[in-house]
């Protein structure tokens, strides 16, 4: 099997990517090719042994070059906090479906989409689970969790292509700057209002799984650890005193983000390596 990865050169394709070349390396048959930018961008890529396609996911003529012969693609090209609203629509909504037109169009048998635990939107009391309504929104996020969910139920309706979704909680670990970038929305959390996480390393074999299960398609996957870590506890992580004012402050939504991973658990074997952040810190796997 040819997979194509995109956004290689991201924070989770980064790290996806050499996991997955290790794994297909086990099959004579599996390869893996990435499309990057420009050609120094893919040389560490090249070195381990993937095939690389040079061009702009959004550029129409380059799909094709980038998916000829292949079998399954792995999307995880995103833009998300900090960049503006209609580059979100534009890169996860609309490059993604036409990604997914694209392999239609040129034989692909699998998609996987990688997705976002963010498209919820408001908790429920419990664990949200992958059969509760999506309702995305809020500020703090700006268009990407719209632009995800969208971007899910365009390429879940495509005929003729096995898609399969990931939604990720909050990634972190392997040197991902994410867990201190969290304290700018934390530190004006409540004490214990809870971010629910997944390490680099869950989240490759989370998606590896998703990759080469048989018999999943159509079917939505949350990938996260077993435990969410309060607004408190990324304080400690990150050696950052804890402000006071974090005592009197109200949790708005108790159970926002929180996921339930039942469903990868009993249908594709998922475990996590590290469940929770203070084994990743106990591992040094941060």
């Amino acid at each position: 099997m040819l997979t194509l990865v995109t956004g290689a050169t991201g924070q989770v394709g980064r790290r996806l990517v050499p996991r997955l070349i290790a794994r297909s390396a086990a099959e004579p048959e599996d390869r893996v090719r990435v499309l990057v930018r420009d050609a120094e961008h893919g040389a560490p890529f090249a070195a381990l042994g993937a095939e690389v396609s040079v061009g702009d996911l959004r550029d129409d003529g380059v799909l094709g070059k980038a998916l000829a012969g292949t079998d399954a693609v792995v999307n995880v090209a995103a833009a998300f906090r900090g960049v503006p609203d209609e580059e979100a629509w534009a890169v996860n909504r609309d490059a993604a479906l036409e990604l997914g037109r694209a392999a239609v169009a040129s034989g692909v048998r699998r998609f996987v989409q990688v997705s976002t635990n963010l498209v919820y939107g408001a908790g429920r009391g419990r664990p949200l689970t992958e059969d509760d309504p999506v309702v995305p929104g809020g500020p703090m996020w700006g268009a990407y969790p719209a632009s995800k969910e969208e971007a899910e139920r365009g390429l879940l309706a495509l005929d003729g292509l096995d898609v399969r979704v990931g939604r990720l909680a909050f990634v972190y670990g392997d040197g991902d700057p994410h867990l201190a970038q969290s304290l700018r929305w934390a530190s004006e959390w409540a004490a214990s209002q809870r971010l629910q996480v997944v390490h680099h390393a869950d989240v490759a074999q989370g998606l590896i799984r998703l990759l080469y299960a048989p018999g999943v398609a159509g079917r939505v996957y949350n990938i996260a650890d077993h435990a969410p870590v309060t607004a408190v506890e990324l304080h400690q992580v990150n050696g950052v005193e804890i402000p006071a004012a974090m005592n009197d402050r109200e949790i708005p939504d108790l159970w926002h983000g929180v996921v339930s991973t039942g469903r990868i658990r009993r249908e594709l074997g998922y475990r996590p390596l590290l469940p929770s952040v203070w084994c990743a810190v106990d591992s040094g796997a941060l």
